[in-house]
């Protein structure tokens, strides 16, 4: 599982440090960090997909957090077991019956 998330995160990352870095135009001598380069990247890939290029960082904005919806929820099935039993846990200190029955929660009516 470990491996998974690294593989999942990973690329996210870089792709996330690429394009905030080359959108800054913080480029450290680098040419593939340049805003150069980011734009051209953009003006490819909306040629290819018949699409304007500032289109593109939301579609992929969208893209990573479906995908991150889907890697959390193979996580919390792995999980449940786990989560179900500190979920209970935590109801259990939240709602003990010495709280519910006390002198001031009783009716004082005949």
């Amino acid at each position: 599982m470990k491996w998974f998330l690294i593989f999942w995160a990973g690329p996210i990352v870089f792709l996330g440090g690429w394009y905030w870095l080359s959108y800054y135009d913080m480029s450290f001598g680098i040419f593939m960090l340049s805003r150069q380069v980011h734009d051209l990247t953009f003006e490819l890939y909306g040629k290819a997909l018949g699409i304007p290029p500032e289109t593109i960082p939301p579609l992929v904005a969208r893209a990573i957090a479906v995908d991150s919806l889907v890697v959390f929820a193979i996580l919390a099935f792995r999980k449940r077991k786990s989560i179900i039993g500190w979920w209970r846990a935590r109801q259990a200190l939240n709602s003990s019956p010495s709280d519910l029955a006390s002198k001031e929660s009783l009716s004082s009516a005949p």
